[in-house]
């Protein structure tokens, strides 16, 4: 899903910039084919060449990954092909903004989660 997200927010980005996938190509430094495959999601960019597209777009990376213009219909459809996760029932990955105490708090339930992880997987494996 973020792979969609991302190319979608790049191919948004340029059209704003008026800049052509040559351009962005050259500035990334990455080649006008790779970056053909990645706008059309033939292929999977690595961090490093996301971060490269950001910094020639002069856009921070997770705003290229947070944010898109597809409708919540397309990112339904999206979903619906992600595999399932593997995470123990009740228990999903989240992402945000948090004060230093609440990212305390976090971390507190995230070590004991990982712990039910563990077990979970430890359950499977036998």
């Amino acid at each position: 899903m973020y792979n969609q997200i991302f190319l979608t927010n790049v191919i948004r980005v340029l059209d704003e910039l008026n800049m052509t996938k040559i351009e962005l190509a050259e500035k990334a430094n990455i080649s006008l084919s790779f970056l053909s495959d990645l706008t059309k999601d033939r292929a999977n960019p690595s961090l490093r060449i996301m971060e490269a597209i950001a910094n020639a777009l002069e856009t921070p990376l997770p705003i290229l990954l947070e944010q898109t213009n597809l409708s919540e219909a397309e990112m339904k459809e999206l979903m619906s092909v992600i595999p399932k996760s593997n995470l123990p029932e009740g228990l999903v990955r989240v992402c945000g903004t948090l004060t230093k105490f609440q990212a305390y708090q976090v971390h507190l339930w995230d070590t004991e989660n990982k712990k039910q992880v563990l077990t979970h997987k430890k359950r499977k494996e036998k």
